[in-house]
């Protein structure tokens, strides 16, 4: 079993800046991906940001240019650097992780809220 651990979320004024933490543990192998998807009031879970290996990235559009993903192997941990933070990024981001053949786990979420 593999459990993901968030961190990072908060209050930031727009133009602030946030870094989310997720850290795995457990029967991890093989590790195929790992991502940040968001989710914000009324609407779908959405795709932040995803790393399939240390240097292979996609971001959404909404996002590309203002936030980085990279990934620590030796900590199994990925980061979410956030910068230029506007009001419709207030959301709760969740962690996700892909290993093995196709198992797949999420982290219990962190908000973030963008607001002066």
């Amino acid at each position: 079993q593999v459990q993901l651990v968030e961190s990072g979320g908060g209050l930031v004024q727009p133009g602030g800046s946030l870094r989310l933490s997720c850290a795995a543990s457990g029967s991890i192998f093989s590790i195929k991906s790992m991502g940040w998807y968001r989710q914000a009031p009324g609407k779908e879970r959405e795709l932040v940001a995803r790393i399939f290996k240390q240097t292979v990235t996609t971001y959404a559009d909404s996002v590309r240019g203002r936030f980085t993903i990279n990934r620590d192997n030796t900590k199994n941990t990925v980061y979410l650097q956030m910068n230029s933070l506007k009001p419709e990024d207030t959301a709760v981001y969740y962690c996700n992780i892909v290993y093995g053949t196709s198992s797949n786990t999420w982290g219990q979420g962190t908000q973030v809220t963008v607001s002066s």
